[in-house]
């Protein structure tokens, strides 16, 4: 999960540089400006970051932040005003046009809205990367009729994009995507428009893109489930910047900025519902009410039941999840101590001592 050899500056959460990476996508201060009625307008603001080779990167953010504008600049779609965007060791910025199109061949993108041809079979669609690229015909089926088997689309390969339902014509959008054998795959939104069963099964099909062609995904979105499923490193974007950036693991677990922990609240809940403070407001100075993060083998262990064992306190669970980051299982629990202040006192000594995170939230 961790970033590769030092090469280039890397942004902390704050802002300072941190220890500078090599990667399969760099992003070198990058800034973005447009005109607009008169007006400078900043999609980008001095973006550095790196996406590594085999990385399934997300990039977050609520509409406005410059997520897309920052896509958009992999593929030279958008030419930033200033830095640099390094694929593959190239500064796309110094190619010509012959190897700029060279590069792009490597670059697979999928789309929100799919961008099918709606007149062109399921089957054309997916060939056209390689009908566009003069392959010889029997390449262009057996690699179309790979792809078609990939996705589960075998049958739907004379159908037409409107016999087809969102996730199906997500699937073509996806083998479309893959038939020049990228390296490198684009997400744009690819999720946003599908239900949240649909969007399970295409999480679930970029994964194997991800793990069986061995295909550095990044993706944008503004949903921090889809982050939570399927990405290992993800930057949070506000205004145009990125705020925030690490693996999921420590974002999750430890949110630095605002909006961060505003995203990841719509995942994990973590707060005591009005009533049941209500509840404890009576008690208050009798118990103490804290916060616990368990991550990995620790979620495991019967801490609580051990704290109870050994100590004098009633142990009053107002709040418990588990859910899995990466691969991690990461749990989450509020928890109130009750009894006389030095047994509270001891027990919450002994749960700081163990290796979860623990933060008094209400005294």
């Amino acid at each position: 999960m961790g970033i590769g050899a030092a090469v280039w500056k890397e942004q902390s959460p704050a802002g300072s540089p941190s220890e500078a990476k090599e990667g399969m996508i760099a992003f070198q201060q990058v800034s973005k400006t447009f005109e607009s009625g008169g007006k400078t307008v900043e999609a980008l603001k001095d973006v550095t970051l790196t996406v590594e080779k085999g990385d399934i990167f997300g990039v977050i953010g609520f509409s406005g932040a410059g997520k897309s504008t920052l896509l958009r600049t992999v593929n030279l779609l958008e030419r930033p005003t200033a830095g640099s965007v390094i694929v593959d060791g190239k500064d796309l910025s110094k190619l010509s046009v012959k190897e700029l199109r060279s590069v792009k061949k490597n670059i697979g993108m999928i789309f929100q809205q799919f961008n099918l041809l709606e007149t062109k079979t399921v089957f054309d669609n997916v060939a056209m990367p390689l009908v566009l690229g003069d392959t010889p015909k029997k390449q262009i089926r057996e690699r179309v009729d790979e792809l078609l088997s990939f996705v589960g689309l075998t049958d739907k390969a004379g159908s037409y994009p409107n016999q087809l339902s969102g996730g199906q014509k997500q699937r073509v959008g996806i083998a479309r995507a893959l038939a020049t054998n990228p390296s490198i795959l684009l997400s744009d939104e690819a999720t946003s428009a599908l239900d949240p069963q649909t969007t399970e099964s295409i999480l679930q099909l970029l994964q194997r893109v991800n793990k069986e062609y061995n295909i550095t995904i990044l993706m944008i979105t503004h949903e921090m489930n889809v982050i939570k499923e399927i990405c290992n490193r993800v930057a949070v974007m506000e205004h145009g910047a990125v705020v925030e950036q690490g693996s999921v693991l420590d974002v999750f677990a430890n949110p630095q900025t605002e909006v961060a922990r505003n995203f990841v609240k719509s995942v994990v809940r973590d707060d005591i519902p009005p009533s049941v403070h209500k509840l404890l407001a009576a008690k208050r100075g009798k118990s103490k009410i804290i916060k616990i993060h368990f991550i990995g083998e620790s979620t495991g262990q019967p801490m609580l039941s051990q704290v109870a064992k050994r100590f004098n306190s009633d142990v009053n669970v107002l709040f418990g999840s588990i859910t899995e980051l990466a691969g991690v299982p990461f749990g989450n629990l509020i928890v109130e101590l009750a009894g006389n202040e030095a047994d509270i006192a001891r027990a919450y000594h002994y749960i700081q001592q163990q290796n979860v995170t623990v933060k008094e939230i209400v005294s």
